[in-house]
């Protein structure tokens, strides 16, 4: 695209879809800053540039906010020439808009209350969620890839940012609960293409291995006062 952009990123350092957005600007090459948000003092652009959900990421271009990461990642993709995310012919696209959509609007919620839940029946159904869940995107896999790399084909595309911007809240929850959300035994094509993206230029730019620790610390902390009460409680 022709001229000087002026992008602007809201976001917070372990959220999925930021690193979503971060993941398809590199993709594209595109030069933006980046604001961390304090989501319990949020800021007035923050709550000036979405003042229907008050959350991140946010994209301000040229003073004009895009909300809502999968609505961000096509306005990137649409607007910045390069490698394209989505692919382009239209039944591949609504495929794949489809899969996103299911990721952010079944397998969040679900992971989110694996990590949230605070009592332990409550995180045995978000457990059974999330893995119900997994199992839907390696089917998704196998009709996406077209027996190739990603779901994107022979590159990373826009199934494999959203997915693949997981994958370290993942492998927190494995550490710190034991729990393999993808499992090579009952999800093998997910294992492997898990192995490849985590190996891949772009997951190793957007996703470092120390956002894993920041999210056990994440979780550790979350926790913290919930065990807290509960040791308490077998005490009296």
């Amino acid at each position: 695209m022709a001229g000087k952009e002026d992008l602007k990123l809201l976001g917070l350092p372990l959220s999925p879809f930021v690193v979503s957005v971060r993941m398809a600007l590199d993709m594209k090459g595109v030069s933006y800053e980046y604001v961390d948000e304090d989501l319990n003092n949020k800021s007035e652009l923050l709550l000036k540039s979405n003042p229907v959900h008050k959350k991140v990421p946010v994209l301000i271009h040229n003073g004009k906010p895009i909300c809502e990461s999968l609505v961000i990642l096509q306005y990137v993709d649409e607007l910045f020439a390069g490698r394209s995310i989505l692919p382009t012919d239209p039944y591949e696209r609504a495929t794949a808009r489809f899969w996103a959509a299911f990721a952010g609007d079944k397998l969040f919620p679900a992971w989110y209350g694996v990590v949230t839940a605070q009592a332990e029946e409550e995180r045995a159904e978000k457990v059974k969620e999330t893995l119900a869940a997994i199992e839907h995107m390696e089917v998704a896999f196998a009709k996406c890839s077209g027996g190739n790399a990603f779901f994107g084909g022979d590159s990373i595309g826009y199934v494999d940012v959203v997915l693949g911007s997981f994958l370290f809240w993942f492998e927190a929850v494995r550490r710190v609960d034991g729990l393999e959300i993808i499992n090579a035994s009952k999800t093998p094509l997910l294992a492997a293409w898990a192995e490849r993206f985590g190996g891949s230029v772009e997951a190793k730019e957007a996703v470092p291995v120390t956002k894993a620790d920041l999210a056990v610390q994440y979780i550790s902390r979350f926790r913290a006062p919930a065990a807290a009460a509960a040791k308490l409680a077998s005490s009296e």
